[in-house]
């Protein structure tokens, strides 16, 4: 707007403008209203009159000087050679002849290369206006010879006030609800939302209700995710189960809802990170905030966003929705103590264990003789940031303790806490972390270890916290972890893991070239070993 108004208010307007942006944002509307500013009869201005002759017939669309041509109907080179032969001639009313290009991207590559010249050297009294939904198409030649303008995607807020003052000049009954859902389901498009409204109102007829415009839309109420994701909190299957049902009574648009689930997470990320910052109002989230962790959050959105991917793999929208939630009923972190119970298998297996006599858990105990007390880097998690598999294992441990509080723990050494890191079941980078500590002492209450600099980056939170659970699993007791930046003078499970795959090497490598055929393929026919080809079957 700022480039085109004072383009006019100078005079130093260009010969050819290009505007981009997707369908019903306005590219053809601005061309007109440029056309207007071009041609009132009041000068050449940022502000044209608008009732003046000129400016009602390019309302009314018989302006002799403005020529609309849809380039997806006039495609070849024949119909830009008499729009170029046109060119020549004087306007008739006006003080420049406007061509108005739309979706000019459809021009076959003959049609631009016959517009190029024209473009390049056009009349004084011709301006062209291109319009077009995927500028991609455009020859570079074309684009270097036009002004480009990109027009963005129109916003809520926008769409609503546009709508709203339709209506209120429509005289049509609605509530505020019913306007959002439609500035919703417009995308960014203008002309899609009123095409939204049109069947809107013809739904509801004559007048405009939420609940209504929903179920042409094939949404829900936000209340109903904002149910859904309690219901996953709560760790209640049943319940959620009678949501999802509720809801296909409707026959939903599975996808939006995923959508909203996404912009529900994306909510409650911003209020814990910015507290108070300005969230769509819509969305109540200070509640989920303080009862989900930063990392739940992330899991669920990532969980909603590849779910609306896959619903077209599903054997049905309906399933491949559910099966995004109970995705995330079986991720979540488990439930903190005087929450709802987890599920039935879980609950049962930690009741099992609790009730173990302590003659089994000190049988346990004998049979790992090595273990030592498990290390904490930090005050241990709260138990609603645990995970189930964490929270099985606390369990046990829990119910452990009394009996295992008899029994001294040996600490440990340099060699039972190489023996503790290979029988552990650590996986990934928290396995890859634990194994490259180097053992310094364990006092009792602390355990020192050392770790590279170089591998800093293996320590973080999640690799202390499920060495922690591993510990705590293993003896049911913790000491804390102390971690040194400095060269690991022992060794490691890492460098003894290196050293025992080297001697399997070395030892296979022997054992094939000592192979008798493989001894006289090498003397009778020149046969020779490829170096490092050779791997130990294990």
């Amino acid at each position: 707007m700022r480039a085109l108004s004072h383009a006019l208010d100078s005079g130093r307007i260009h010969h050819a403008f290009l505007f981009t942006g997707t369908r019903g944002v306005g590219k053809t509307t601005i061309a007109r209203i440029f056309a207007k500013s071009l041609n009132c009869e009041r000068g050449t201005s940022a502000e044209p009159c608008g009732v003046c002759s000129i400016c009602s017939d390019i309302d009314a669309g018989r302006f002799f000087d403005l020529l609309e041509i849809d380039a997806a109907s006039n495609t070849g080179v024949d119909d830009v050679r008499d729009l170029i032969e046109n060119a020549q001639y004087m306007p008739a009313r006006g003080r420049y002849k406007v061509y108005l290009i739309d979706e000019v991207h459809m021009l076959s590559k003959p049609a631009f290369n016959a517009l190029l010249k024209t473009l390049e050297e056009p009349p004084d009294h011709a301006k062209f206006l291109l319009a077009t939904t995927d500028p991609q198409k455009l020859l570079v030649t074309v684009l270097s010879r036009c002004l480009q303008f990109n027009l963005k995607r129109l916003t809520i807020e926008q769409i609503v006030f546009q709508v709203d003052r339709i209506l209120a000049a429509e005289q049509v009954e609605h509530d505020s609800e019913s306007v959002l859902e439609i500035a919703r389901g417009g995308n960014g498009s203008l002309r899609d939302a009123l095409s939204l409204l049109d069947q809107a109102i013809a739904f509801g007829g004559g007048k405009l209700v939420a609940a209504e415009v929903r179920s042409m839309l094939g949404t829900i109420d936000r209340g109903a995710v904002i149910d859904f994701l309690d219901t996953i909190l709560r760790d209640d299957a049943a319940a959620l189960a009678t949501l999802i049902q509720q809801a296909a009574e409707f026959q939903p648009d599975y996808a939006t809802i995923l959508d909203a689930f996404a912009e529900a997470m994306h909510a409650v990320q911003v209020e814990q990170l910015i507290p108070n910052a300005a969230n769509d109002a819509a969305w109540p989230v200070a509640d989920f905030a303080k009862r989900m962790a930063p990392e739940t959050v992330q899991l669920f959105y990532q969980l909603a966003i590849s779910g609306r991917r896959d619903l077209a793999l599903a054997p049905s929208p309906r399933i491949g929705f559910e099966m995004t939630l109970m995705r995330m009923l079986a991720f979540q972190p488990a439930p903190a103590a005087g929450d709802a119970p987890a599920r039935n298998a879980i609950s049962q297996r930690a009741a099992s264990v609790a009730s173990a006599s302590a003659a089994t858990t000190a049988a346990v105990a004998d049979r790992q003789p090595t273990m030592s007390a498990p290390i904490a880097s930090a005050p241990a998690p709260e138990a609603a940031t645990t995970p189930r598999a964490a929270m099985t294992r606390s369990a046990v441990a829990t119910a452990a303790v009394p009996a295992l509080a008899e029994v001294p723990m040996p600490r440990f050494d340099a060699l039972r806490w190489l023996d503790f890191v290979d029988r552990s079941e650590l996986r990934g980078p928290a396995r890859e972390f634990a194994s490259n500590l180097g053992f310094i002492a364990d006092d009792g209450d602390s355990i020192r270890v050392s770790l590279p600099l170089s591998l800093d980056h293996l320590r973080n939170e999640f690799a202390l916290r499920k060495l922690q659970d591993a510990l705590l699993a293993a003896q049911g007791r913790t000491s804390r972890i102390v971690v040194e930046l400095a060269a690991v003078t022992g060794d490691t499970a890492a460098t003894r893991a290196a050293r025992g795959q080297s001697e399997r090497d070395t030892a296979a490598e022997a054992a094939i070239a000592a192979d008798p055929f493989v001894s006289r393929a090498i003397s009778e026919f020149g046969a020779r070993i490829l170096p490092d080809s050779t791997r130990p079957i294990d």
